[in-house]
C-alpha cells in the first residue's frame, strides 16, 4: 500500500516539475510548427506547380491545356501526401515514438500486404501509363467498355467519368483496356437534307451553298465552311442532301441541330418545298385519282 502512495506521490511530483510543462509546452509548440510549416509548403508548392504550367504554356514545348489540368492535379495529390506523411513522422518523433522502428515494421506488412493487393498494384501502374501516355484527360468525352461520359478525374488507382444524364463511374484504371475518347481530334456533323421531287435540285443546292458560306462567320464551333456533297439518296418521296460540317471535338451535335433549322428556314424564305407525306387515293368506279395532302 506504501508502495504505491510512493508511485501516486512520485506522479504527483512529476506534474507540479516546471520542467515537466517547459518540456510539454515545447512539444506542443514543434507539433504546431510541424504542421503550420507543411501548410505552408503545401500552399507554395501547389502555386509553384500551377506557376510552372502557366509559363510551359507560353514555351514552344507547351502541352495540352487538358493534359496540364491533369497533371496539375496529380502533383498537387502527390506533393499534399508527401508533405504531410513527412510532417506526421515528424511529429511522433516529437511525441518520443521511435520512428524508424515503426517504418521497418511498416515495411514488413507492406510487403505481406503487397501480396495479396496484386489488384491495387495493377491499378496504380496503369494509372501511370494513363496518364504519362496522354490517353485521355480530365474534360475528355470518353467511351471506356459500356461506359461513355466526361472525365472528371484521373487518379493513381481509379477513374471517375461522368455521363450526360449525371451518374457518376468509378472504374479501377486496371481494368480499363480499350479506350475511344472523342475529344483528340475535330468532330464531323452529318446533316441530311430531303427535298420534294418537283422541285429543282440545282436550285436547292445552289440556295443551301449561300447559306453554308455564311455559317463560319455565325457559329465559332465551325472550324471552315460546312461542304453540300450532293444527293445522298432517292426515297419514296424526297431527294435527301447531305451537307457536312468540321466542328470542333463533341461540338457536331449542337451544330447540326443549328444547320437542320437554318437550312429549313431559308428553304422557306426562297419557296423550296420540303417533303411531307402523301396519300394517293384512286376510286375504283370513276377511275378518277384525288391527292389530298395529307
Amino acid at each position: 500500500m506504501s508502495l504505491n502512495t510512493k508511485e501516486l506521490q512520485d506522479e504527483i511530483n512529476k506534474i507540479q516539475n516546471e520542467d515537466t510543462w517547459l518540456n510539454l509546452g515545447e512539444g506542443l509548440l514543434k507539433i504546431i510548427a510541424i504542421l503550420v510549416v507543411a501548410n505552408i509548403i503545401v500552399r507554395i508548392g501547389k502555386v509553384a506547380i500551377h506557376n510552372i504550367f502557366k509559363i510551359r504554356t507560353l514555351s514552344p514545348l507547351s502541352t495540352s491545356e487538358r493534359r496540364e489540368d491533369t497533371l496539375s492535379k496529380l502533383l498537387d495529390s502527390v506533393l499534399t501526401y508527401v508533405i504531410y506523411f513527412i510532417a506526421i513522422m515528424m511529429v511522433l518523433s516529437v511525441l518520443g515514438i521511435n520512428v524508424q522502428a515503426l517504418l521497418a515494421g511498416a515495411g514488413i506488412v507492406g510487403l505481406a500486404v503487397g501480396f495479396g493487393a496484386q489488384s491495387l498494384v495493377k491499378d496504380i501502374i496503369s494509372g501511370f501509363f494513363i496518364i504519362f501516355e496522354d490517353q485521355f484527360s480530365v474534360g475528355d468525352h470518353v467511351r471506356i467498355d459500356q461506359f461513355e461520359g466526361t472525365v472528371e478525374t484521373i487518379g493513381l488507382r481509379t477513374t471517375k467519368i461522368k455521363s450526360w444524364t449525371g451518374e457518376v463511374h468509378i472504374l479501377p484504371n486496371g481494368s480499363i483496356v480499350q479506350v475511344t475518347n472523342f475529344s483528340i481530334n475535330n468532330s464531323i456533323a452529318i446533316v441530311d437534307v430531303g427535298i420534294a421531287y418537283e422541285e429543282d435540285i440545282e436550285k436547292a443546292e445552289k440556295v443551301i451553298g449561300e447559306l453554308l458560306e455564311k455559317m463560319p462567320e455565325q457559329y465559332e464551333d465551325l472550324i471552315k465552311t460546312p461542304e453540300l456533297l450532293g444527293v445522298q439518296t432517292l426515297g419514296p418521296s424526297e431527294v435527301t442532301l447531305r451537307i457536312v460540317a468540321e466542328t470542333l471535338p463533341m461540338k457536331h451535335v449542337s451544330v447540326a441541330r443549328k444547320i437542320r433549322k437554318d437550312v429549313k428556314l431559308y428553304l422557306d424564305e426562297h419557296g423550296i418545298e420540303i417533303p411531307y407525306p402523301r396519300m394517293v387515293m384512286y376510286s375504283k368506279d370513276s377511275g378518277n385519282q384525288k391527292e389530298p395532302g395529307i
